[in-house]
C-alpha cells in the first residue's frame, strides 16, 4: 500500500458522513421528482440548481479540509467546482431551454462519474466495497451518455430518468458511507503507520 492510497482511503473514511449526506440529498432530490412528476421546467431548474450547489459545496469542503493530507485533493475540488458552476449557471440563466438543461446535467454526470471511477481505482487496495463507488461512477457516466444521445425524449421521461438516477446514485453513496464508517479504525491505524 503506497502513501497516496493510504491518504485517499483515510480521507474517504474520515469524511464518511459527507458521502452519507451527499447520498441522502440525492435520494431526497429523486424522491421529490417522483412525487411531483408534473413539475414544471422552471421548478426543475431551481431544484436541480439547488441540488448541484449543495453537492458541490460538500465536495469542495471535503477537498479543502483534506488538502494537506492528500496529494491529489484537486480532483475533488474540480468535481465540486464543476457542480457549483453548473448550479450557478442554472440560476443565472433561468430561461434555459430543456435541451440545454439536459446537456448541463449530462456533462456534469459524465464528469462526476469519471472522477469517482478514478478515485475508486486509486482506493481499490485500501477499502472493501470500492465497486460501489465505481458502480456509482458508471451509473453517472451511463446516465449522461443516455441524456446526450436522446435529448428529444419527453419531459416526463426525462424527469423519471433523473429521479431514478439520483435515487440509485444516492443509495450507492449511502452504502459506501456506512462501509467507510465501519473501516475508520482500521484506516486510522494504517495511516499512522
Amino acid at each position: 500500500m503506497n502513501s497516496v492510497e493510504k491518504k485517499l482511503a483515510a480521507i474517504l473514511f474520515r469524511s464518511w458522513w459527507v458521502l452519507l449526506l451527499r447520498g441522502l440529498v440525492a435520494i431526497a432530490f429523486g424522491i421529490l421528482i417522483w412525487i411531483q412528476p408534473g413539475i414544471s421546467l422552471a421548478a426543475l431548474l431551481l431544484l436541480f440548481g439547488a441540488y448541484a450547489m449543495v453537492e458541490g459545496i460538500l465536495v469542495i469542503w471535503t477537498a479543502v479540509a483534506e488538502r494537506a493530507q492528500r496529494e491529489h485533493w484537486w480532483l475533488l475540488l474540480l468535481e465540486g467546482l464543476l457542480s457549483v458552476g453548473v448550479g450557478i449557471l442554472t440560476f443565472v440563466v433561468p430561461d434555459i431551454t430543456a435541451l440545454a438543461l439536459l446537456f448541463y446535467i449530462a456533462i456534469r454526470a459524465i464528469a462526476t462519474g469519471v472522477l469517482e471511477i478514478v478515485t475508486a481505482i486509486h482506493l481499490r487496495r485500501e477499502i472493501e466495497g470500492e465497486w460501489l463507488l465505481i458502480l456509482g461512477g458508471l451509473a453517472s457516466v451511463v446516465f449522461g451518455v443516455i441524456l446526450m444521445a436522446q435529448p428529444g425524449v419527453g419531459a416526463l421521461a426525462v424527469l423519471w430518468l433523473i429521479a431514478t438516477y439520483a435515487i440509485v446514485f444516492g443509495v450507492l453513496l449511502v452504502i459506501l458511507a456506512f462501509k467507510a464508517r465501519s473501516f475508520v479504525s482500521a484506516v486510522g491505524e494504517a495511516a499512522r503507520s
